[in-house]
């Protein structure tokens, strides 16, 4: 009886089916979705929103002041007279208008 000396079959299939499952793994690690581009991008967009929450809450706080200023316990003349000639349209009666 003459033996050969090569590697099963099924230990091939085993080998190749492992490398296969860790290339799987791999790659659902880097581009899956809780991968590590996905974690750069949601990290990325973290971060732009911080940002804008940080212009925003500047906005708030100047239109809170805005708000307070033209409240009943508080008035600012100037203001007043800004708004009225921005939203109304008004003047002042030594005022010239040129359109």
């Amino acid at each position: 009886m003459i033996r050969r000396n090569r590697p099963q079959l099924g230990a091939l299939f085993y080998f190749l089916g492992m490398i296969m499952l860790g290339l799987y793994f791999t790659f659902a690690a880097v581009q899956g979705d809780y991968g590590l581009f996905k974690r750069i991008e949601v990290r990325a967009e973290g971060d732009a929103l911080a940002i804008e929450l940080a212009v925003l809450e500047g906005e708030v706080t100047r239109m809170e002041n805005l708000t307070r200023r033209m409240s009943d316990n508080y008035l600012d003349l100037d203001l007043l007279d800004q708004q009225a000639r921005d939203v109304l349209g008004m003047i002042r009666a030594d005022e010239i208008v040129i359109r």
